[in-house]
């Protein structure tokens, strides 16, 4: 499952690195038991635990332009298979690896445009526009921004959505 989230190039695997780079303290329990745990307020309104089993079929094309500037990145193929946890009570919603395909596009104020089709989830930030805590299956296509300072915005979606925190919080 590739994942654009809140991090711009769309991989499962940017979204680790780019989750992991936020300091955010955990219990030590929930260190050892998860790869990445959000704190209840930003990607739910509960402690997600996430689990990431990267794809091995993942490919990103990088474009440039005449100065050697990436102006365009191009992700396709399966991606990573994820677990969402709800910390508290233990609910898990696992997704298989499925395929999607994200284009992004750099701005020069150092913010991007991103188009996904296929199976992506993203998760939005009380920050963000609409305002989260959520985490959503996209399956269909998603485009959204992302402003230099990390702010997204959905611009539009079209097919199937699924909201994980729903599910955890049953």
């Amino acid at each position: 499952m590739s994942v654009p989230t809140r991090h711009r190039l769309g991989a499962a695997t940017f979204l680790a690195a780019a989750l992991a780079a936020i300091a955010i303290p955990v219990p030590a329990h929930a260190a050892l038991d998860f790869d990445l745990v959000l704190p209840a307020g930003l990607a739910c309104d509960f402690d997600l635990g996430l689990n990431i089993t990267p794809g091995e079929h993942t490919v990103t094309k990088e474009f440039t332009d005449a100065d050697g500037n990436p102006v365009r990145t191009l992700t396709a193929g399966r991606g990573s298979a994820l677990t969402f946890t709800n910390v508290s009570t233990g609910a898990a919603v696992s997704l298989e690896s499925n395929g999607s395909v994200s284009t992004t596009t750099f701005h020069a104020d150092g913010s991007s445009t991103v188009q996904s089709t296929g199976h992506n989830v993203i998760i939005l930030f009380p920050t963000d526009v609409p305002a989260g805590p959520t985490t959503t299956l996209y399956v269909g296509s998603v485009t959204y921004n992302a402003s230099a300072d990390g702010v997204f915005t959905i611009i539009g979606s079209s097919g199937q959505t699924r909201d994980i925190c729903a599910e955890l919080d049953q």
